[in-house]
């Protein structure tokens, strides 16, 4: 499958052969969640937590007699039915990650480029050489460009004085190839690919 590369200016500069296994898979909507699952589970903080009753400061005086004064019986006042009492089974420390196999997870970020590809907002580019390092006139490529929300990936390493002058961008995440992931692609309404990382894409999922 053929795809355009296109400079900063909008401009057809050449043409990539995508390969079908990592660009033109089936939509699956059910992995593509299951993905976005896993992921978001991971980032939970997990530091959740609520005393039980053995953390409760307070006396362990029984409150009142047992039998006699009308009162229903109690046996401590850091039980859960007071003010300022224990939690039972409340949440406590976790981690909230679980495992996903590798195939789901590649089959997952095939299926995230393949839908790029299909709605046609991948936007594949020769390098980020923008040939500025004004935000200002970053802006205006980007504008050109039809870019609002754009997740940029470059190769191993990516370009620093693009990196730096698309810093303050609202919507605009670079990363090096080995930091993509479905969830950010999916929530960037474009996707921006360059060569290299195409290359490294092709040779890790094909």
């Amino acid at each position: 499958m053929k795809y355009e590369i296109r400079n900063f200016e909008n401009k057809k500069i050449g043409e990539i052969q995508l390969n079908p296994v990592v660009f033109s898979a089936p939509l699956r909507q059910d992995i593509l969640a299951r993905m976005v699952h896993w992921q978001l589970a991971k980032r939970r903080a997990g530091t959740h937590s609520t005393k039980g009753i053995s953390q409760i400061s307070g006396t362990t005086k029984k409150p009142w007699r047992q039998k006699g004064t009308g009162r229903a019986r109690q046996g401590s006042l850091r039980s859960p039915q007071f003010r300022g009492g224990a939690t039972i089974f409340g949440p406590q420390p976790r981690d909230h990650g679980y495992d996903l196999p590798k195939k789901v997870r590649q089959l997952a970020l095939k299926t995230a480029l393949s839908a790029k590809v299909a709605s046609g907002e991948l936007l594949i580019m020769e390098d980020l050489n923008a040939g500025t390092a004004k935000t200002k006139e970053l802006v205006k490529k980007f504008q050109a460009l039809g870019l609002r929300s754009a997740l940029i990936i470059d190769g191993a390493e990516v370009n620093k004085e693009f990196a730096r002058t698309a810093a303050n961008l609202p919507g605009v995440d670079v990363l090096p190839q080995q930091g993509i992931n479905v969830y950010d692609i999916l929530r960037h309404e474009h996707l921006v690919l360059t060569k290299a990382a195409v290359e490294n894409l092709e040779s890790r999922l094909k």
